[in-house]
């Protein structure tokens, strides 16, 4: 009761803030209507003569203004959207979009960028769609739920930012594109800084939670190359039930009583995003769970299919997911102990009680988790990046899973974050962390 009390506190401090529109700005990208019918929105389409190609990342391509939307309802606080130029898993040019909202109290200097989790094969589940007003089910729901945990970024005087970190194609478990996505978000941010009022030295925080925190972790790691312009403004990141190596859990989920359900979900989004054919290595279930769910969030999954596993899907002679090549070139493209340290202090939370959720795992190398993220491969990030000198705060919630763990992960994580922006040294808990699993790559073994 209490919970709700405070969510339900937090949902009505987004409906009560009452800020001025931002004004209308003369600038040089493309004014579009505020148009919010989900499914033929054109602000999503970048139309220009130029190609994409001939853009940098992070410039802005369309901008618009609209009401800031909680679950359809238009609210008074005004949010920014942009479409810009960023890059893909791949390495190709694509069009993101992102949204800025400005605290009442805010001054454009101190920006949360908030990625969420929403977990969608949909890009229609995204949360620049929630903030433009859709509400679509069950998927979207997601991103207009997180309004309970943007409002307190608002309230404290912080700007937020919310980029659609999946992209416009919903590739799910992409991890580079997410950081991509997260950071030109904020390079497109700032260089609109005329209607988005985000001054361009403005320091940034990063935040997020399971999906959110795949976002905010690779952001943090690819930064330093890929935009040290935005990793100079980072006062860190702060994150819970990250996912670090998918093979893992691709492992630690089968058979599971509730996040087996995601197996099709994570499988399909490997394949669209690196692009290569899973159905000819499915069997004929297989292919009909796959066909299913091209379009299906979290939501959809969760809990639908207790007890599956990849062998149930495959064709006898892939029984071993390492056989199928593509795959293991798809997860080792995002296993996150492979990509760059980052630079900047992180605060990691993990639970460790996923059989609260269904979730047991014996298997030598994985072990316990939350449901569906593994201790021992977070454990073996946050010491990889201690060893590389950075400062990490990791903290273990042995009594929590996946999904109680946010009632701990995310206060601390805004008390954490308020810290950097004082200016306050980073705790570290890099002597106590426990040994975890090897994130080395995965390697192909033959079929049959």
């Amino acid at each position: 009761m209490r919970r709700f009390r405070v969510w339900h506190a937090a949902i009505t401090g987004v409906v009560a803030l009452a800020v001025a529109a931002v004004p209308a700005v003369a600038s040089g990208v493309q004014e579009q209507p505020s148009s919010t019918t989900a499914g033929s929105d054109a602000f999503y389409t970048y139309n220009g003569s130029k190609p994409l190609s001939s853009y940098s990342p992070g410039d802005v391509l369309k901008v618009r203004t609209l009401p800031y939307h909680v679950l359809g309802i238009a609210t008074t606080l005004q949010a920014t959207q942009l479409l810009y130029r960023t890059t893909d898993a791949q390495g190709h040019p694509s069009a993101g979009v992102t949204s800025v909202l400005r605290s009442p109290g805010g001054d454009g200097r101190k920006v949360v960028s908030y990625q969420s989790f929403y977990d969608s094969l949909d890009p229609e589940d995204g949360p620049s769609r929630a903030v433009a007003g859709n509400v679509k089910l069950p998927g979207g729901l997601i991103a207009n739920g997180e309004s309970t945990l943007v409002a307190p970024l608002l309230l404290s005087g912080y700007d937020v930012v919310l980029p659609d970190t999946e992209g416009q194609a919903a590739h799910l478990t992409a991890s580079r594109e997410y950081g991509y996505n997260t950071l030109d978000s904020l390079r497109a941010a700032s260089s609109a800084a005329s209607r988005t009022g985000i001054s361009p030295d403005a320091r940034v925080g990063l935040m997020g939670y399971s999906g959110g925190a795949v976002a905010t972790n690779w952001a943090a790691s690819l930064a330093p190359q890929y935009a040290p312009d935005v990793n100079k403004r980072l006062v860190g990141y702060a994150e819970g039930g990250v996912l670090v190596k998918p093979s893992h859990i691709l492992r630690y989920i089968e058979g599971s009583q509730v996040w087996s359900g995601l197996i099709p979900e994570l499988l399909i989004g490997q394949a669209r995003s690196y692009d290569f054919d899973l159905k000819k290595y499915l069997n004929d279930y297989g292919k009909q769970l796959v066909d299913k769910h091209q379009h299906s969030s979290i939501a959809d999954t969760l809990g639908h299919y207790p007890g599956l596993t990849w062998k149930k899907m495959a064709k006898p002679e892939y029984a071993n997911p390492n056989s199928v090549p593509e795959l293991v070139e798809a997860v080792n493209k995002t296993n996150l102990g492979l990509a760059p340290t980052p630079t900047v202090p992180g605060y990691i939370g993990q639970g460790n009680a996923g059989s609260l959720e269904g979730t047991t795992s014996n298997i030598a190398g994985i072990g316990s988790g939350d449901g569906i993220t593994v201790a021992g491969d977070t454990r073996a990030l946050a010491r990889k990046y201690c060893a590389e000198g950075a400062a990490v705060w990791y903290q273990q919630y042995d009594a929590l899973s996946h999904l109680t763990a946010p009632t701990a992960t995310v206060p601390t994580a805004l008390a954490w974050l308020r810290a950097r922006f004082a200016d306050k040294e980073a705790p570290s808990s890099c002597g106590s962390i426990a040994e975890g699993n090897s994130l080395a790559a995965d390697e192909t073994v033959p079929a049959g």
